[in-house]
């Protein structure tokens, strides 16, 4: 299997079928560069590695997006680390360490499409 071939099959994995899904019908020649870097590298080269389980690259991923300030990808990796085993908990504290290394203001952001993630998908605790 080629490195694009992984690659989507760990996305279809980590984001799940309905994303690659609604992100197959939205490609097109513009976009489709992209789309091919971010399965090849990202989850064909990167993901796809032994070296860390699934977990810990979610909530990775979920610090690395606070500190970018990137929510619309936060969201996605949000559902990501739920599909990977990640709890509630776990994802809360990722977040909440980011006040400190991060700012207030974009742990505040994170927490809120954390949230709204959560909510969305049935588990956000009392």
């Amino acid at each position: 299997m080629d490195k694009r071939e992984t690659g989507r099959q760990v996305m279809n994995e980590v984001l799940g079928v309905d994303y690659m899904t609604r992100r197959d019908q939205s490609k097109n020649a513009f976009n489709a560069p992209l789309r091919q870097f971010s399965e090849e590298a990202c989850f064909g080269t990167i993901w796809s590695r032994p070296g860390l389980p699934r977990q810990t690259r979610s909530l990775l991923c979920l610090v690395m997006l606070t500190a970018l300030g990137r929510a619309p990808e936060l969201r996605i990796h949000v559902n990501a680390a739920l599909n990977n085993g990640c709890t509630p908990e776990e994802i809360q504290e990722a977040l909440y360490q980011t006040a400190a290394y991060c700012g207030l203001p974009a742990a505040i952001e994170s927490f809120r499409v954390a949230e709204d993630v959560l909510r969305e998908r049935g588990v956000l605790p009392e």
